[in-house]
């Protein structure tokens, strides 16, 4: 499945797009993330890639122009319950605060309400990640609350998580807003 924006398309990561992810990718954007490549390089990336589980829905955010821009996923689809999660997010350095944050869940959040018939779609990040809680603040997601102890890192921190989330009601405004953001044509 692809997802085309009017500055970038999301695409099914794979291989191919390693080269690419690497080039893009920046350490620090995982600072906050349990899952990472193990090794910043390009079988390490390569690796990172061909594990990402079964269930997990990986995007490479492309733009237009064929630019590397970062990656997002869903995943913890909950089909009985119709809810289902985005994260696993990172964007390259010198695209964050731009376009691509809000059009790549616009894109994620339309798909899921409309297309796949959610009622429910939640994002969490680690607490200490202001600039995370922001930007999802920012989209009109709902603060939902912490869980505290909540996942332990990989360099044994143990961090508490940041709850928010968008349910099927609210779309319609919150999808008014995002185009209004975006600068969308009606």
């Amino acid at each position: 499945m692809t997802l085309r924006g009017h500055r970038l398309v999301l695409e099914p990561l794979n291989s191919s797009h390693a080269a690419r992810f690497l080039a893009a990718v920046h350490q620090e954007a995982f600072r906050y993330i349990w899952d990472f490549p193990k090794r910043f390089t390009l079988e390490g990336v390569h690796d990172f890639i061909q594990s990402i589980p079964e269930g997990r829905i990986a995007f490479a955010a492309v733009s237009c122009n064929g630019e590397f821009l970062g990656s997002s996923s869903f995943f913890d689809v909950r089909e009985v319950h119709r809810g289902i999660e985005i994260g696993h997010t990172w964007i390259s350095k010198a695209f964050q605060g731009t376009f691509v944050n809000p059009e790549m869940k616009f894109l994620m959040l339309r798909h899921a309400f409309e297309d796949l018939g959610a009622i429910r779609v939640q994002l969490k990040t680690d607490a200490r990640n202001e600039q995370s809680q922001a930007a999802m603040r920012k989209l009109g997601l709902t603060f939902e609350g912490v869980l505290r102890n909540h996942i332990v890192m990989p360099d044994g921190f143990i961090r508490d998580t940041v709850m928010f989330s968008a349910i099927d009601t609210e779309w319609p405004e919150m999808k008014a807003r995002l185009i209004e953001r975006l600068g969308y044509e009606p």
